[in-house]
Protein backbone atom coordinates (compact mmCIF):
# COMPACT_ATOMS: atom_id res chain seq x y z
CA UNK A 1 0.00 0.00 0.00
CA UNK A 2 2.72 2.77 0.81
CA UNK A 3 4.37 2.13 -2.48
CA UNK A 4 1.30 2.57 -4.58
CA UNK A 5 0.41 5.61 -2.47
CA UNK A 6 4.33 6.83 -2.84
CA UNK A 7 4.11 6.51 -7.32
CA UNK A 8 0.55 8.41 -6.14
CA UNK A 9 2.37 11.23 -4.60
CA UNK A 10 5.46 11.41 -6.90
CA UNK A 11 5.25 14.41 -9.68
CA UNK A 12 5.20 13.46 -13.09
CA UNK A 13 8.54 14.89 -14.70
CA UNK A 14 9.42 16.68 -17.98
CA UNK A 15 12.14 15.16 -19.39
CA UNK A 16 15.21 17.92 -19.26
CA UNK A 17 18.05 18.42 -21.39
CA UNK A 18 21.23 18.29 -18.66
CA UNK A 19 23.17 21.72 -18.60
CA UNK A 20 26.41 22.09 -19.82
CA UNK A 21 29.04 22.63 -17.48
CA UNK A 22 30.93 25.82 -18.24
CA UNK A 23 33.99 27.24 -17.03
CA UNK A 24 33.95 31.26 -15.39
CA UNK A 25 37.45 33.16 -15.32
CA UNK A 26 36.75 35.54 -12.07
CA UNK A 27 37.95 39.18 -11.18
CA UNK A 28 40.94 37.45 -8.83
CA UNK A 29 41.63 35.03 -11.67
CA UNK A 30 39.89 31.90 -9.79
CA UNK A 31 38.00 29.59 -12.26
CA UNK A 32 34.24 28.96 -11.20
CA UNK A 33 32.73 25.85 -12.30
CA UNK A 34 29.39 26.16 -12.94
CA UNK A 35 27.31 22.98 -13.23
CA UNK A 36 24.53 20.71 -12.86
CA UNK A 37 23.89 18.98 -8.97
CA UNK A 38 21.78 15.63 -9.20
CA UNK A 39 19.56 14.17 -6.46
CA UNK A 40 22.65 12.33 -4.49
CA UNK A 41 23.88 15.81 -4.06
CA UNK A 42 21.56 17.01 -1.75
CA UNK A 43 22.46 16.14 1.40
CA UNK A 44 25.77 17.95 0.78
CA UNK A 45 24.28 20.73 -0.50
CA UNK A 46 21.78 20.83 2.63
CA UNK A 47 25.03 21.23 4.44
CA UNK A 48 26.60 23.71 3.41
CA UNK A 49 22.90 25.90 3.61
CA UNK A 50 22.59 25.26 7.32
CA UNK A 51 24.58 27.96 8.50
CA UNK A 52 22.45 30.53 7.01
CA UNK A 53 19.51 29.52 8.16
CA UNK A 54 20.17 32.16 11.42
CA UNK A 55 21.68 35.10 9.29
CA UNK A 56 19.65 37.64 8.87
CA UNK A 57 21.69 39.95 6.59
CA UNK A 58 20.24 40.15 3.42
CA UNK A 59 17.44 37.86 3.59
CA UNK A 60 19.57 34.96 3.53
CA UNK A 61 17.64 32.88 6.81
CA UNK A 62 14.54 33.73 4.10
CA UNK A 63 16.64 32.23 1.38
CA UNK A 64 18.34 29.45 2.50
CA UNK A 65 15.64 28.24 4.60
CA UNK A 66 13.48 28.18 1.17
CA UNK A 67 15.99 26.78 -0.83
CA UNK A 68 16.85 23.90 2.05
CA UNK A 69 13.39 22.87 1.60
CA UNK A 70 12.83 23.33 -2.09
CA UNK A 71 16.31 20.82 -2.37
CA UNK A 72 15.01 18.60 0.47
CA UNK A 73 11.46 18.43 -1.19
CA UNK A 74 13.07 17.79 -4.97
CA UNK A 75 15.28 15.06 -3.31
CA UNK A 76 12.66 13.43 -1.71
CA UNK A 77 10.19 13.71 -5.32
CA UNK A 78 8.01 16.25 -4.07
CA UNK A 79 8.95 19.28 -5.85
CA UNK A 80 7.89 18.58 -9.78
CA UNK A 81 10.47 19.12 -12.52
CA UNK A 82 13.38 21.10 -10.69
CA UNK A 83 17.00 21.99 -11.27
CA UNK A 84 19.90 22.74 -9.40
CA UNK A 85 22.43 24.29 -11.00
CA UNK A 86 26.07 24.75 -8.53
CA UNK A 87 29.23 26.43 -8.51
CA UNK A 88 32.42 25.36 -7.38
CA UNK A 89 36.29 26.97 -7.71
CA UNK A 90 38.61 24.35 -6.89
CA UNK A 91 36.16 22.03 -6.03
CA UNK A 92 34.99 24.26 -2.74
CA UNK A 93 31.60 24.72 -3.17
CA UNK A 94 30.75 28.96 -3.59
CA UNK A 95 26.78 29.21 -4.79
CA UNK A 96 23.71 27.02 -5.65
CA UNK A 97 20.84 27.76 -7.66
CA UNK A 98 17.73 26.31 -8.34
CA UNK A 99 14.76 26.85 -10.46
CA UNK A 100 11.80 24.67 -11.75
CA UNK A 101 10.22 23.98 -15.28
CA UNK A 102 6.63 25.08 -14.74
CA UNK A 103 5.24 23.80 -18.48
CA UNK A 104 7.53 23.34 -21.61
CA UNK A 105 7.21 27.38 -21.91
CA UNK A 106 7.12 28.48 -18.58
CA UNK A 107 10.01 28.43 -16.53
CA UNK A 108 9.93 29.64 -12.47
CA UNK A 109 12.79 30.92 -10.40
CA UNK A 110 13.58 29.62 -7.29
CA UNK A 111 16.43 31.11 -5.38
CA UNK A 112 20.23 31.97 -5.45
CA UNK A 113 22.32 31.54 -2.79
CA UNK A 114 26.53 32.77 -2.74
CA UNK A 115 28.38 31.47 -0.35
CA UNK A 116 31.46 33.46 -1.39
CA UNK A 117 30.70 37.00 -1.55
CA UNK A 118 32.27 40.06 -3.25
CA UNK A 119 33.24 37.63 -6.97
CA UNK A 120 29.65 38.06 -8.62
CA UNK A 121 29.10 34.57 -8.25
CA UNK A 122 25.18 34.77 -7.26
CA UNK A 123 25.40 36.87 -10.60
CA UNK A 124 26.87 34.79 -12.71
CA UNK A 125 24.92 31.21 -11.18
CA UNK A 126 21.71 33.28 -11.98
CA UNK A 127 22.46 34.05 -15.56
CA UNK A 128 23.50 30.75 -15.53
CA UNK A 129 20.26 29.38 -14.61
CA UNK A 130 18.36 31.82 -16.96
CA UNK A 131 21.09 30.04 -19.65
CA UNK A 132 19.53 26.83 -18.83
CA UNK A 133 15.77 27.90 -19.35
CA UNK A 134 15.99 29.73 -22.49
CA UNK A 135 19.07 28.06 -24.46
CA UNK A 136 18.94 24.73 -23.16
CA UNK A 137 15.43 23.93 -22.50
CA UNK A 138 13.79 25.80 -24.94
CA UNK A 139 11.40 28.05 -23.03
CA UNK A 140 9.45 31.54 -24.05
CA UNK A 141 10.33 33.38 -20.59
CA UNK A 142 10.83 32.84 -16.64
CA UNK A 143 8.94 34.17 -13.46
CA UNK A 144 11.01 35.57 -10.85
CA UNK A 145 10.44 37.98 -8.02
CA UNK A 146 12.79 38.60 -5.23
CA UNK A 147 13.17 38.36 -1.29
CA UNK A 148 16.04 41.19 -0.86
CA UNK A 149 17.05 44.54 -2.27
CA UNK A 150 19.89 43.06 -3.75
CA UNK A 151 17.84 40.41 -5.42
CA UNK A 152 15.91 43.07 -6.91
CA UNK A 153 18.57 45.47 -7.87
CA UNK A 154 20.40 42.15 -9.13
CA UNK A 155 17.44 40.77 -11.08
CA UNK A 156 14.81 43.27 -11.55
CA UNK A 157 16.75 46.54 -12.51
CA UNK A 158 19.82 45.03 -14.14
CA UNK A 159 17.90 42.74 -16.58
CA UNK A 160 15.31 45.40 -17.16
CA UNK A 161 12.51 42.73 -16.21
CA UNK A 162 8.96 43.15 -17.41
CA UNK A 163 6.61 43.18 -14.62
CA UNK A 164 3.75 40.94 -14.11
CA UNK A 165 0.13 40.28 -12.83
CA UNK A 166 -0.49 37.57 -10.35
CA UNK A 167 1.57 35.70 -8.24
CA UNK A 168 5.02 33.94 -8.09
CA UNK A 169 5.16 30.57 -6.88
CA UNK A 170 6.46 32.01 -3.50
CA UNK A 171 4.14 34.58 -2.81
CA UNK A 172 5.86 37.87 -1.75
CA UNK A 173 6.50 40.60 -4.28
CA UNK A 174 4.82 40.66 -7.68
CA UNK A 175 6.39 38.69 -10.38
CA UNK A 176 8.39 39.62 -12.67
CA UNK A 177 9.35 37.97 -16.19
CA UNK A 178 12.66 37.31 -18.02
CA UNK A 179 11.84 37.11 -22.07
CA UNK A 180 13.28 35.09 -24.24
CA UNK A 181 14.23 38.66 -26.24
CA UNK A 182 15.06 40.07 -22.80
CA UNK A 183 17.41 37.23 -21.98
CA UNK A 184 19.31 37.37 -25.79
CA UNK A 185 19.49 41.47 -25.64
CA UNK A 186 20.98 41.35 -21.45
CA UNK A 187 23.26 37.77 -22.74
CA UNK A 188 26.59 39.60 -24.12
CA UNK A 189 26.25 41.89 -21.17
CA UNK A 190 25.79 39.70 -18.34
CA UNK A 191 26.24 35.77 -19.17
CA UNK A 192 29.67 34.76 -18.97
CA UNK A 193 31.79 31.36 -19.24
CA UNK A 194 33.51 29.25 -21.55
CA UNK A 195 32.99 25.79 -22.72
CA UNK A 196 33.80 23.05 -22.28
CA UNK A 197 35.69 23.22 -19.22
CA UNK A 198 39.07 22.16 -19.06
CA UNK A 199 39.37 18.29 -18.43
CA UNK A 200 41.42 18.65 -15.02
CA UNK A 201 39.10 20.98 -13.51
CA UNK A 202 35.72 19.49 -13.90
CA UNK A 203 37.69 16.81 -12.58
CA UNK A 204 38.29 17.41 -9.41
CA UNK A 205 34.95 19.81 -9.60
CA UNK A 206 32.86 16.16 -9.47
CA UNK A 207 35.20 14.51 -7.60
CA UNK A 208 34.05 16.04 -4.51
CA UNK A 209 31.47 18.84 -3.74
CA UNK A 210 33.93 20.25 -0.54
CA UNK A 211 31.72 22.25 1.96
CA UNK A 212 33.68 24.91 3.77
CA UNK A 213 33.03 24.73 7.65
CA UNK A 214 30.28 26.74 9.54
CA UNK A 215 32.26 29.02 11.23
CA UNK A 216 34.14 30.10 7.46
CA UNK A 217 30.71 30.15 5.73
CA UNK A 218 29.64 32.41 7.92
CA UNK A 219 32.47 34.83 8.15
CA UNK A 220 32.28 34.60 3.81
CA UNK A 221 28.87 35.96 4.38
CA UNK A 222 29.26 38.19 7.13
CA UNK A 223 32.28 39.41 6.70
CA UNK A 224 33.31 38.55 10.51
CA UNK A 225 34.14 35.57 12.61
CA UNK A 226 30.64 33.50 14.35
CA UNK A 227 31.87 34.56 17.89
CA UNK A 228 31.22 38.14 17.12
CA UNK A 229 27.57 37.71 14.88
CA UNK A 230 24.81 39.04 17.07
Amino acid sequence: MDMELEEYLRPPEIAMVPYPAKMITLATGAKLIVRQAGRDDVPILLEAIKPTLLVARDYYDIVGVRLYAELLGWQRYRVRDEFCLIGQIDGLLVGIVNSRMYSPQLGISFHTLAIERGLRIGAHLFAAKMEHHIEHLGQEEVLITAESPIGFRRWMIEYNLEKRDGQHELGGAAPYALTKELYYANKERLVAGERPVLPELMQVAEKEIIVASEEDILEKIMGVKRRVIQ
